[in-house]
């Protein structure tokens, strides 16, 4: 299978994990919204030297996609993919930060190698806990409850039509790809002024496509909302989801738990 029908396969298999019928599922998409909102704004308050105060955060994420059945190599490869991101954000904390802070076996650890592990560790704990959100919300349904808490509804409509078209700038370029594999041979064809010539194209067809969208859309009936066939209803069962890991982010927060821990030990073993 061409690399572009397998990229095009990945986009969308957010959406079929969020189809599932599991307990976290069939929460209130409020509800994990507000949690995973949180769990983000908790682990962004960090100090960059915190390392292992970070780690019991990763109960919330691991928590989740076990219970929702959510495959772990899908979401370590998407982490994967995204990685050099976050390593071109703290590459250079160890040349800039030679502050030594720790002493491993007899080697020196500087505050830029702890602050650099800091910042991949929360990458890792906030993009995971947004693909859980997606793979267990759907998109469509996290823009839906983004407009109950009081976002503009402008912005969620223009949120869920930048992932749509996603798929239709694919599934272009998946078109353009093909033809040109059908009309060249060997390495014909995939010179870097071929490769621009596509991009434009690519950007004319997606615009004219995405033309065609929107007329239809407004032949339909299409006023500037999108509605769903989903009534929300706030139950039992999501308000203590959302107290229980608020309380659980508050603990974590103001408590070094990992520390608590290690004391706790101490004192019970002789």
């Amino acid at each position: 299978m061409p690399k572009i029908d397998t990229s095009l396969f990945e986009i969308g298999t957010l959406d079929r994990l969020a189809a599932g019928n599991t307990v976290v599922h069939a929460l209130d998409p409020r509800a994990k919204l507000v949690a995973t909102l949180a769990f983000i704004l908790t682990v962004v308050s960090f100090g960059r030297y915190e390392v292992a105060a970070l780690l019991p955060l990763l109960v919330f994420p691991l928590a989740l996609s076990i219970q929702a059945q959510i495959p772990g190599p899908y979401l370590l490869r998407k982490l994967l993919i995204a990685s050099p991101f976050a390593v071109m954000v703290g590459m250079f904390n160890p040349l800039l930060d030679q502050t030594v802070l720790l002493h491993v076996v007899g080697t020196n650890v500087t505050g830029g190698w702890v602050s650099f592990v800091a910042i991949l560790l929360r990458f890792a704990l906030t993009v995971t806990a947004a693909l859980v959100l997606i793979a267990t919300t759907g998109f469509a349904q996290v823009c839906m409850a983004l407009t109950r808490l009081g976002t503009p509804r402008i912005f969620a409509t223009q949120l869920l039509f930048l992932y749509r078209y996603i798929f239709v700038l694919t599934e272009e370029g998946l078109r353009m790809s093909r033809a040109r594999a059908l009309r060249s041979f060997g390495h014909r064809g995939t010179g870097l002024k071929i490769y621009g010539f596509m991009l434009g194209q690519l950007l004319l067809r997606t615009m004219d496509r995405a033309g065609r969208i929107h007329r239809a859309m407004l032949c339909r009936g299409f006023d500037g909302e999108v509605r769903l066939n989903r009534h929300l209803r706030w139950r039992r069962k999501d308000m203590l989801f959302v107290c229980g890991w608020l309380g659980f982010f508050a603990l974590a927060r103001v408590f070094n738990l990992p520390q608590e821990l290690g004391q706790m030990l101490l004192k019970v073993i002789p």
